[in-house]
């Protein structure tokens, strides 16, 4: 019962579609496009909805291809562009004639014929040329061999890793598959191997130059079964010299010109800390300019990035290392304004115990004095020492400092003491800040850049 009725649908769907060719060939005689001979005689009994050898094993086509154009590579979208001459060559038993020429037919008429179902894997828009008509080519041999040939555009995904941006290399493929005919009923193969693709050895890219191409055939295993598949790759290594001058060398220049404040006064305040600013603010603006044409994409941290990094920090430390330099130059003046006041307190205390000493053994002396006469004379009492005073007059004020101004000296100094026993800021001569910078910071650049080079460009 059950072959009785898959019969019956197989008979119906070749009725059917015995009656479609029948309309359209009348069709096409109506519109005054009478076929040749020899394409009447191969088109009488073709159904173009059965498959060459379709009980005896699966069609085998050959493919090859011509790139035209790889026209845009975006590192935002991560896809490329591309404009490929696609060619299919089969072989379809029921198209043999006699004969030693092939027939080469309007494009038109694929639609007579049965072709492949071929489709390009990730592939996110694809366009058919069709100026001035569809840019198809249909070529029959006499032993029944078919080429199929079409130009199109197509843009295909393409996975990037751009850890190493911009000294990158990225490999694209370019993947052809059967959409509903499985590997028991089409086969896919490279026409010739490696050289089955041409092209590319003559393509100028903006950015990028070929490194390598290479072809590959798989099977692509899905849930509804196993599919011929075709893979070609291609190497892409970017040039990185339109980066060097966008970015590297102009990165490179500002981190020099940060080191232009080392050879400035430190009392030049507003010079130094205008180089130190603009240059901070200038690179501010490069890192944000380089990041514009690069996905916003966070797990990628970018060899671009890491330099442009390098550069802001080195920037950055020069502008830090004056307003360091500056605030020993003025605890340093500090802390000799306090030792000077220390050793003229010194002074007074010692020119003070000199006067006393003396003072005291001319009162003992006229103590002896005025025991052995008791009168004394008004020239005595003149040179009588009152006890208040030991130098024989009252103190000059003006001698010792006020009090509020000997109150911060002792701050300053107790402020100093702390620093020094935290190992703060403890340098002897500030202005050597700026002596050392001028040799450490470029080494320490050099330094830095060719374990930069040399990892990006060697590992």
């Amino acid at each position: 019962m059950s072959l009785s009725v898959s019969g019956r649908t197989v008979f119906t769907i070749l009725l059917i579609s015995r009656l479609l060719e029948s309309s359209m060939l009348n069709a096409e005689v109506k519109e005054g496009e009478i076929l040749p001979p020899t394409i009447q005689r191969l088109m009488k009994g073709y159904n173009k909805y059965l498959r060459p050898f379709f009980d005896n094993g699966p069609v085998t086509v050959g493919m090859s291809m011509d790139i035209a154009s790889i026209d845009t590579i975006s590192e935002i979208n991560m896809d490329y562009t591309a404009t490929i001459f696609l060619r299919q060559r089969w072989t379809d038993e029921r198209l043999v004639f006699e004969g030693n020429k092939s027939l080469s037919l309007d494009g038109r008429l694929v639609e007579l014929l049965w072709v492949p179902d071929t489709f390009i894997v990730d592939s996110k828009k694809s366009f058919l040329h069709d100026i001035t008509v569809e840019n198809r080519l249909i070529r029959i041999f006499p032993n029944g061999t078919v080429l199929y040939a079409l130009r199109i555009t197509t843009t295909v995904a393409c996975n990037m890793d751009l850890t190493k941006y911009p000294m990158d290399k990225q490999t694209c493929t370019l993947q052809l598959e059967s959409w509903g005919y499985n590997i028991n009923d089409v086969m896919f193969y490279w026409t010739r191997g490696n050289e089955s693709v041409s092209g590319l050895d003559t393509l100028q890219l903006a950015q990028y130059t070929v490194e390598d191409h290479y072809t590959s055939v798989s099977e692509a295993v899905y849930e509804t079964g196993n599919y011929p598949k075709l893979v070609f790759h291609f190497e892409l290594k970017r040039s990185i010299l339109y980066f060097i001058l966008e970015t590297y060398v102009p990165s490179s220049l500002l981190v020099v010109l940060s080191w232009v404040s080392f050879w400035i006064s430190l009392s030049s305040v507003p010079a130094r800390i205008c180089i130190g600013v603009t240059t901070v603010l200038t690179m501010t603006t490069l890192m944000m300019g380089a990041r514009t044409s690069l996905p916003n994409a966070n797990c990628f941290i970018k060899a671009i990035d890491v330099y442009l990094g390098i550069c802001f920090s080195f920037i950055f430390g020069a502008l830090i290392e004056y307003a360091v330099a500056h605030f020993c130059t003025l605890t340093h003046m500090d802390s000799h304004m306090v030792m000077y006041s220390h050793h003229m307190h010194d002074f007074d205390d010692e020119m003070n115990g000199i006067i006393t000493t003396i003072s005291n053994h001319n009162r003992a002396k006229r103590r002896k004095e005025a025991a052995a006469t008791p009168t004394p004379t008004p020239a005595s009492l003149e040179l009588t020492v009152s006890p208040s005073s030991p130098s024989g007059s009252e103190p000059n004020p003006e001698a010792s400092p006020p009090k509020h101004t000997h109150w911060c000296l002792t701050a300053l100094a107790t402020v100093r003491k702390v620093l020094r026993s935290i190992n703060c800021c403890h340098i002897e001569n500030p202005h050597h800040i700026d002596n050392y910078s001028r040799v450490t910071f470029p080494l320490s650049f050099v330094m830095v850049n060719l374990l930069y080079w040399i990892y990006y460009l060697y590992f």
